[in-house]
């Protein structure tokens, strides 16, 4: 959401450490996101709330947008913010 090369990765990387099953990572849609989000595709908002911890996003940027063609719990979508959250901070 944020057009930064490697945040992806880096992101997979940290979240699988900490016992988080990444399925895929990518681009979003466009690069012009300026707080990051994580999507609730399954309406539960347990695991949505514990992966914004984890990351350190605020409740508030955290939307219920179910898929359940997509075959997973959440999205996230890092924005221009990514410096802020847990596993950028340095």
């Amino acid at each position: 959401g944020c057009g930064v090369s490697g945040l992806a990765k880096r992101l997979t990387d940290y979240l699988r450490a900490r016992g988080i099953d990444v399925v895929s990572s990518g681009n979003f849609r466009h690069f012009n996101m300026t707080n990051s989000e994580v999507l609730d595709r399954t309406g539960n908002d347990e695991r949505s709330s514990k992966i914004a911890e984890i990351l350190g996003i605020a409740d508030g940027q955290v939307r219920v947008q179910k898929d359940s063609n997509l075959q997973l719990d959440a999205t996230i979508i890092l924005g221009a913010d990514y410096r802020n959250l847990t596993p950028f901070r340095r």
